[in-house]
């Protein structure tokens, strides 16, 4: 099947209608195109968008390490990624991820940056309740544990006595291997038990 070269309104819809935002940005940093999907994200007209018009919708917090890494890779001509939040048209920060690649004129002068975004904010969202789950997980090891003086055993919730690898296994991503230590060494073996073991961990 012989390859069809798009027509420029082809390619013009293909830049509007695609799922992604884009933006250009001209050789002093200052953006002068956002398509459709950027504008309808946003909320915004191209007016207000224009220049640095953009940044206004960057959340606070994120403003000057995003400010940061566009300027820096803008005027060393470097390919960049960054995350940031960005304020969509009903008010809400979403996250997105930010690519930005120098391109030339016909002529190989340096016109500016391209660049496409995506709302990453599930996979955001994701990562966050797993590190609060990992957390809650090392959390529920604190706390006064009701232990056996002399086996050692620890006594869960419903009152029965469990060996500690179980009790802390079950409660965590921990797992253990077995040793045994100089003390108990000479204590089982005598003194020759104590010089292998500390051989063993030389």
């Amino acid at each position: 099947m012989p390859h069809k070269h798009l027509t420029k309104n082809e390619y013009q819809a293909l830049v509007e209608q695609a799922p992604i935002l884009i933006w250009r940005a001209r050789p002093d940093s200052l953006c002068d195109y956002f398509n459709e999907r950027w504008l309808a994200f946003r909320g915004r007209t191209m007016e207000e968008e224009f220049g640095n018009g953009w940044a206004e919708g960057v959340h606070p917090d994120d403003f000057e390490r995003c400010l940061k890494i566009y300027l820096e890779n803008f005027h060393a001509r470097r390919i960049f990624e960054m995350e940031y939040r960005l304020m969509r048209h009903d008010g809400i920060y979403r996250w997105l991820l930010d690519r930005g690649v120098p391109f030339y004129s016909d002529n190989g002068e340096f016109a500016g940056f391209i660049g496409s975004c995506i709302d990453i904010t599930e996979k955001i969202e994701a990562q966050e309740a797993l590190k609060t789950a990992q957390e809650a997980e090392i959390s529920s090891l604190h706390g006064l544990l009701p232990i056996c003086m002399c086996c050692k055993k620890i006594r869960d919730d419903a009152g029965y006595w469990n060996q500690l690898e179980a009790y802390i296994s079950s409660r965590s991503q921990a797992q253990f291997s077995h040793g045994i230590c100089p003390v108990c060494a000479e204590e089982m073996y005598g003194e020759l038990g104590r010089q292998a073991v500390l051989a063993s961990s030389l």
